[in-house]
């Protein structure tokens, strides 16, 4: 397989993962597909973590984020 292809996969791949988590935090629901909106909130959030508390989003955000995969993770193994 040449360099170019494996690229192009990889990117597919995390692209369709980062499409993954939008929809498990349930934004796709909760803003009935709007793509508008949905863009705003990720140009929102862009905005936040260029701003001066950008690094406590940025911890927050994470924390929340780990603990739902913690969660998750946990739930697979109990479940």
């Amino acid at each position: 397989m040449r360099t170019w292809q494996v690229e192009r996969r990889q990117r597919t791949r995390h692209l369709i993962e980062l499409g993954g988590l939008v929809v498990k935090a349930g934004i796709v629901e909760l803003t009935n597909d709007d793509r508008a909106t949905i863009y705003g909130a990720l140009l929102w959030i862009a905005d936040k973590l260029r701003s001066e508390q950008g690094g406590q989003a940025r911890a927050l955000w994470a924390g929340k984020g780990n603990a739902a995969f913690a969660l998750e993770w946990n739930e697979e193994l109990t479940g």
